[in-house]
């Protein structure tokens, strides 16, 4: 081999080795819930995926417990936006606090089943409200399906509206919960998720609520001992990411990261179902008493909510868009 040859064979080596540096990527993921949450379980298969399909090129790496972002939900979306933070799992609530129509998703009892959640988010109004979200500055790549919103309290078994009257319940930082469970007598206090476990050992609050996985993730059986299955409230996820971040990526890293989303999105919904009833066989192991609403039960509560509906109106700011996504799921 000749130098000439040598030099060209070590330069076409070093061009191979900075494309290959220039194509790599890491990106980190921020989860509001444990470990063994259900957000967090699907977050990581989301990112085995992205390696899946980038050829290790892109690698997520996923960080639970709202560590990289002091556990302050409204700070996360500012970071995302800033840059600070890679990618973000949020639920579409917590984002009504930056856009009030994503307050529509959590209108009590909109939604019949899981199936018509995944609908509405995949289908216009969902990428209306993930559209909405470049205006402030971040990207959403897609909306995930979360379980339906159960209340857990250390007082007594939830079957009436009139069973939560004197009720301190921490609730998300959303005025819909707040006008919801007011409605019905409770006292629904506004907390972040990082402090609920303290605020229930404490006494601070009586309960709270959220899909039935949060609490074997949290372990607020320790200082919970009902559950009561009211199917309440829908919600959902954002997977969203920097836009800064995301530009910076291949198109096929970006169209990877995209097919990643929504197969993971599908994983997560059969996953979810899979261990919706370990999680409440845990919890009775545990020492939680499980109580299930009658279908006549669950209308008293419904009727409240349909009740609310001009106050719900006004939450998310937009008669058009709560007008479609009434008639979207027909219960106009």
């Amino acid at each position: 081999m000749t130098a000439s040859t040598l030099r060209s064979l070590l330069a076409a080596t070093a061009l191979s080795l900075l494309a290959s540096a220039a194509q790599a990527a890491t990106l980190t993921l921020s989860t509001p819930d444990p470990d063994t949450s259900e957000i967090t379980v699907a977050a990581n298969k989301f990112a085995e995926l992205v390696a899946a399909k980038t050829n290790g090129e892109v690698e997520v790496k996923v960080f639970p417990n709202g560590t990289l972002y002091g556990g302050d939900p409204s700070a996360a979306v500012k970071q995302v936006a800033g840059g600070s933070l890679d990618m973000l799992l949020l639920s579409t609530s917590l984002y009504a606090n930056f856009n009030p129509k994503f307050t529509a998703i959590s209108i009590p009892y909109l939604f019949d089943d899981v199936d018509q959640l995944r609908s509405y988010l995949a289908g216009d109004l969902g990428k209306e409200l993930m559209t909405d979200l470049d205006g402030i500055g971040i990207k959403a790549i897609n909306m995930w399906t979360r379980p339906f919103r159960q209340i857990t309290n250390s007082k007594r078994a939830i079957t009436a509206p009139a069973d939560l009257e004197g009720l301190k319940l921490r609730v998300p930082n959303n005025p819909l919960w707040v006008e919801f469970f007011g409605k019905m007598g409770a006292a629904p206090t506004p907390m972040a998720f990082a402090e609920v476990y303290n605020a229930l050992q404490l006494k601070v609050v009586d309960g709270q609520e959220n899909p039935v996985s949060v609490p074997v993730a949290a372990k607020f059986y320790e200082v919970q001992s009902h559950i009561s299955m009211t199917n309440h409230i829908a919600d959902g996820w954002v997977l969203a990411i920097n836009p800064g971040k995301f530009d910076g990526l291949t198109d096929a890293q970006k169209t990877a990261i995209g097919e990643a989303a929504v197969e993971a999105e599908a994983w997560k919904v059969e996953n979810d179902a899979a261990n919706a009833n370990g999680a409440l066989d845990l919890l009775k192991e545990n020492g939680m008493e499980v109580n299930e609403l009658t279908a006549e039960q669950k209308a008293a509560f419904v009727a409240v909510s349909k009740e609310l509906f001009p106050v719900f109106a006004g939450l998310v700011k937009d008669q058009s868009f709560f007008d479609r996504t009434i008639a979207a799921v027909g219960k106009n």
